[in-house]
């Protein structure tokens, strides 16, 4: 059986970036299990994983607009510490809650000094060509339960 919508495919993987530095791996761990065309995998991943079979292993680069999209720089801002009300000053690698006219964002903290604090609310693969190895351990058929309700 192949992987296609709404089958259910079990995976193993390591996703590096395009110098080679490992960023994660399911190896030594649970495998990926996911429902494939229900988005919850990088497109330029699940484009990949298309029509493969149980048993089948391969690399595939991933470029950022098929990962986790191009870097914002609008998305990197430069903030005065007086708007940081709190009894602790955030620590560079910090990761807090921003509220946007959009809702809720993720920033990071990447910068200090003793009037401003930077952050960043790209995602921190944004931007990077990413390259999986990946191992297919299993296909099958989604339940019905599993297509209406998610895994």
């Amino acid at each position: 059986m192949e992987i296609a919508h709404r089958r259910v495919a079990t995976v193993h993987f390591t996703l590096s970036d395009d110098s080679g530095q490992r960023i994660t791996s399911t190896r030594g761990h649970d495998p990926l299990v996911y429902m494939h065309g229900s988005g919850s995998i990088i497109v330029g991943l699940e484009e990949a994983l298309e029509g493969r079979r149980a048993g089948e292993t391969f690399i595939v680069d991933i470029p950022p607009e098929r990962g986790f999209g191009p870097r914002h720089e609008g998305l990197v801002q430069i903030l005065p510490r007086t708007l940081f009300t709190g009894s602790s000053t955030p620590a560079v690698g910090e990761k807090l809650r921003a509220q946007t006219e959009k809702g809720p964002l993720e920033v990071v903290v990447t910068a200090l000094d003793a009037e401003h604090i930077t952050v960043d609310g790209n995602n921190p693969l944004a931007g990077r060509t990413l390259r999986a190895e990946v191992e297919v351990l299993a296909v099958r058929v989604a339940t019905p339960h599993e297509i209406q309700f998610g895994l």
